[in-house]
């Protein structure tokens, strides 16, 4: 253990010491102040003649006359299937006053980037019980997913449904797993705030104790008050720990990262301490292969039978889809789900705008076996449909309702009735994916049945419902 006492310049949340041999990246520090008390820190920069460290209390109280104690190794998260129902601080320490955790293993949270040629492509279903999301933008495991959303706009509540609803059906476990162990279906949640406010913390707490959903999941919390260092190890704490129980014990585990904003306004506050030449908008040039780390973790390994599942959440400033977070998010993961003010504004619930949403790996995820083999015909159909009605509400603004014809005030009311029945469903609300299609294909008996040109002609005799039609 090396210590010096060469602290030189202090700088936001860096601390610069001189030093005489070499010391590693990313090496964690100790900083013992004169009166005794001590801060964690890691090497960010290293040189044959200084070292910069980013110290995640803060550097408050830190002065030229601490201590600094190189200890020789990397930052660590100690894990251990214990951690399931436990609560922890954005630096990994337990906060739920539950016994103390005794780890099995100690493991780097950098992690090792999954093999590409080791890696299984993601296609197995998995159902978060809301409709706009099961139905139109399916999630499958491996998949990273993020959620685009916006200051205002109830993007917690829809997180916090998908961790206590999320689950892989019964029928599709079956068929995939049918040879596993009891112990490879399980499912379990990682869920990782990044500079919420207490409030919103006490209600993650409060709606994961009263639903349940605390028992299967492992919560860690970084407050906005806490030191904005630490939200650059959050989420490397959260994949560590979903890595450990997806790879080591067989778990299906869904992370939910919210909110990466605030995650990536630290490496902007780190960067412009180190007086880094800045990119657009002031974040950092390397913020997208800092994001890629992260959201590349997700993903299947053959021949291991758990899964890592993604859904970051970004609140997008602005409201701008173009802001470099969001640009650089759309890059590097499989889609996007599209939070929508004007329907927060109508009071849809979850207020999900299907039309720019996409998940790229929704065909390999759904269908006989998986769904049900009307699934893509269905979210086919509906998608054509409802961007119809939307092209014919901007018409209405002009020519107005009269100078539409029959077809047309079909499609309008089907638009509105989509919003109303499919996406508007409530955070309470936990639909299967039977549940789902079977409001699609009420929807869809709105039209008549030669509108129905992207659905099968046997599924059409199957489940058009006459009755619909005659009553619209």
């Amino acid at each position: 253990m090396k210590e010096y006492q060469t602290i030189t310049e202090i700088s936001g949340p860096l601390v610069y010491v001189d030093i005489d041999e070499p010391i590693g990246y990313d090496e964690i520090v100790e900083i013992e102040t004169p009166d005794g008390e001590v801060k964690r820190g890691q090497v960010l920069e290293s040189s044959d003649d200084f070292v910069a460290i980013q110290v995640f209390e803060g550097t408050e109280g830190i002065g030229q006359d601490a201590s600094v104690r190189f200890l020789g190794e990397t930052l660590k998260m100690p894990v251990t299937e214990d951690l399931l129902g436990r609560v922890l601080d954005g630096s990994g320490n337990p906060i739920d006053d539950g016994p103390d955790i005794v780890p099995e293993e100690r493991r780097d949270i950098i992690g090792a980037a999954i093999n590409p040629h080791a890696r299984e492509y993601p296609e197995e279903f998995i159902q978060t019980g809301v409709s706009s999301i099961d139905g139109m933008n399916t999630l499958v495991r491996g998949q990273k997913l993020p959620i685009f959303s916006a200051s205002g706009l109830p993007h917690n509540e829809l997180a916090l449904q998908i961790a206590r609803q999320a689950t892989v059906p019964e029928e599709a476990s079956e068929e995939v797993d049918e040879d596993d162990d009891e112990e490879s279906s399980e499912f379990a949640v990682v869920f990782g705030a990044m500079g919420i406010t207490a409030e919103e913390a006490n209600e993650f707490m409060e709606d994961f104790e009263r639903t349940g959903a605390l028992e299967r999941s492992v919560v860690f919390m970084n407050l906005a008050d806490d030191p904005a260092v630490e939200r650059t190890v959050t989420p490397r704490l959260a994949l560590t720990t979903a890595e450990y129980l997806a790879f080591d014990k067989g778990y299906h585990v869904l992370v939910i990262l919210t909110d990466m904003t605030n995650y990536c306004e630290a490496l902007r506050e780190i960067g412009a301490a180190r007086e880094e030449v800045p990119g657009r908008r002031g974040y950092p040039g390397y913020m997208y292969t800092d994001l890629a780390e992260l959201y590349e973790r997700a993903g299947r390994i053959e021949g291991v039978e758990g899964s890592v599942t993604q859904i970051p959440i970004l609140t997008m400033p602005g409201d701008d889809d173009t802001h470099p977070i969001p640009d650089l998010t759309g890059y590097i993961t499989e889609g996007q789900i599209m939070m929508d003010r004007d329907l927060n504004s109508q009071g849809v619930q979850p207020p999900t705008d299907v039309l720019p949403s996409l998940s790229r790996l929704m065909d390999d995820g759904i269908g006989e076996g998986l769904t049900r083999e009307d699934h893509g015909d269905v979210s086919d159909q509906l998608y054509a449909a409802y961007a119809e009605g939307e092209d014919l509400r901007d018409l209405v603004n002009i020519v107005g309702r009269e100078a539409l014809s029959e077809r047309d005030n079909k499609y309008l009311d089907f638009a509105d009735a989509f919003e109303s029945e499919f996406v508007d469903q409530g955070f309470d609300t936990d639909r299967s994916i039977d549940d789902t299609l079977e409001a699609g294909w009420d929807l869809l008996s709105m039209l008549p049945k030669e509108e129905l040109n992207r659905v099968d002609e046997e599924l059409i005799e199957e489940n058009y419902r006459e009755s619909v039609e005659a009553e619209a």
